[in-house]
């Protein structure tokens, strides 16, 4: 019976060795371990910030982020007050603000990317990241803002980005949850509500 039992254990190690046993087990963990790593499509795209150093927007993944196409002379441009109270309240919680400089309305970011930040740094004290002046309508626009306005969303709907401080809200799975037009600020409680809904998942 001794030897049967210390062959039987030397069986099921060598199966163990070889992987046959384990392999059902493995191969659930390599798939899990795959679906965590991947990519949202609304993140899957390599950008650049304001001093040219290359961003790549996977690092957002599990966040909620705000998405606002930004610009130095507009009537809204104020909202860069309210967008940066918004981030050190909920930096902590996931709360990641990105402001997306772009000159298509009324030319209002027409300074380079070096005085845009000059710009935001002294005027506002922006903490929160902020990528390179691009175009986010058009044959030229950004693949990120390709993606964004061709999403269903509320309560403004797909399409063109109408003016400067427009408003997209990604959940943790980089879902556009929400859609928001230009006058609304930062501090408005349906975007906030929905912020919050976001974080607390």
């Amino acid at each position: 019976m001794s030897n049967y039992k210390t062959l039987l254990a030397g069986i099921v190690a060598m199966a163990i060795m070889s992987g046959y046993v384990c392999t059902p087990c493995m191969n659930s963990t390599v798939m899990a371990d795959e679906k965590k790593t991947e990519v949202p499509p609304s993140l899957a795209f390599k950008m650049k910030d304001l001093e040219g150093n290359p961003i790549d927007l996977a690092k957002y993944k599990g966040k909620v982020v705000l998405f606002v196409n930004v610009a130095s002379k507009c009537g809204y441009t104020k909202q860069y007050e309210g967008l940066q109270k918004l981030f050190s309240k909920y930096e902590s919680k996931g709360l990641v603000v990105v402001g997306v400089p772009c000159n298509q309305f009324g030319a209002q970011e027409s300074g380079t990317n070096k005085e845009i930040r000059a710009f935001c740094d002294s005027t506002y004290q922006v903490k929160f990241d902020m990528l390179e002046k691009v175009d986010v309508n058009g044959d030229n626009a950004c693949d990120l803002y390709k993606y964004l306005t061709s999403q269903p969303t509320s309560p403004v709907a797909a399409g063109k980005v109408k003016w400067n401080f427009e408003k997209f809200v990604l959940d943790r799975e980089g879902k556009v949850i929400g859609r928001f037009g230009s006058a609304v600020t930062p501090e408005n409680k349906d975007l906030v509500a929905l912020i919050e809904t976001a974080l607390a998942k």
